[in-house]
């Protein structure tokens, strides 16, 4: 395994860690510190290792217990994860893609969803979940 991959191999199973846990308090130390969010529930990216764990953390939430890992793809700097879960009584499928740096710090994480009726659902949940974090801290 050459040096890049084997990064690429540490880092997603520091990934897989934090989310077997299910804590994200875990989640600052694996982003970079201008690291991009992408969701189908946003339209824009969303920048900065504050803000990312905002989303992430909320994605933990709503995603919740029922998160599985399917399968997934290894690359010199990046994975491909396969998942599903359930949210409001649906099922929904959906990828991970998720780049580090050379430090193996998390640069970009994209989020798509499947199939459309649960991406809907997926947004309602996200958005209720980012409101209820944004008035909990006071905001």
């Amino acid at each position: 395994m050459d040096p890049a991959t084997s990064t690429s191999a540490q880092a997603l199973a520091r990934w897989h860690a934090v989310v077997e846990s299910r804590d994200p308090a875990g989640l600052p130390d694996l982003l970079a510190e201008d690291a991009v969010f992408r969701s189908p529930a946003v339209h824009t990216p969303q920048v900065g290792r504050e803000t990312v764990v905002g989303y992430l953390t909320a994605a933990f939430t709503v995603l919740g217990p029922g998160l599985v890992y399917e399968r997934e793809w290894l690359g010199d700097d990046s994975a491909v994860l396969q998942f599903r879960t359930q949210v409001g009584g649906l099922d929904v499928s959906g990828v991970d893609m998720i780049t580090w740096d050379a430090d193996g710090q998390i640069v970009d994480f994209t989020v798509m969803v499947r199939p459309a009726k649960a991406l809907q659902v997926v947004i309602e949940h996200m958005g209720a979940e980012l409101l209820r974090m944004l008035e909990a801290a006071g905001s």
